[in-house]
């Protein structure tokens, strides 16, 4: 059971690493998944070294990217991977309740919502999420530059609550990544 080993966010880190440098060679199983860690997980409950917030395209899979099995992820999937008081909320609980150590909100290239704030005007609920991301990147106009904005503007909102400012006093981290879809690597951002 060592997704419930994982006690230090610099641990949580490279435990996501080294999965993803799996998840690139093709050798990823997406982790553990069996009968015994679904009892164990059952019984015990949830302990996930780390939350990451993504974007919902079908194309950006935590588990698989970070070779993760069961309840070593809590994962929150929003497309733009945008946060709002609901994500924040969740963000919160894993956080607080959960003892998650890390925070990852997970941008990618090629992301539809970042284009579709970037190029088109949409109409109905989708501009709640374009308008939030336009608030993020502004006057970008390229891509990945975006994309990593938009990652930034999301940690910002993490970061903005109480509750997480004092988790980060404890040892907890916030950090943006970037998932390359065209390769499958995934970036740690600098801090803006």
């Amino acid at each position: 059971m060592d997704g419930y080993e994982t006690k230090t966010a610099s641990q949580a880190l490279e435990r996501l690493r080294a999965g993803n440098l799996q998840y690139q060679k093709g050798l990823h199983t997406i982790g553990d998944t069996s009968p015994e860690i679904r009892r164990h997980t059952a019984r015990r409950g949830q302990k996930p070294y780390a939350v990451v917030i993504a974007c919902s395209d079908s194309r950006v899979i935590p588990e698989a990217i970070f070779d993760a099995g069961v309840g070593e992820l809590f994962v929150i999937r929003v497309a733009g991977n945008v946060i709002d008081h609901h994500q924040l909320g969740s963000i919160e609980y894993a956080a607080s309740h959960l003892g998650a150590k890390l925070i990852v909100v997970l941008g990618h290239t090629l992301c539809g919502a970042v284009d579709a704030a970037m190029n088109h005007d949409p109409s109905g609920y989708i501009r709640f999420i374009t308008d939030e991301i336009k608030k993020a990147i502004g006057e970008e106009r390229d891509e990945v530059r975006a994309c990593c904005l938009n990652v930034a503007h999301s940690v910002e909102r993490i970061e903005s609550s109480l509750e997480i400012q004092s988790l980060e006093q404890e040892g907890m981290q916030v950090v943006g990544m970037l998932y390359h879809l065209e390769d499958g690597r995934v970036e740690v951002l600098p801090r803006w």
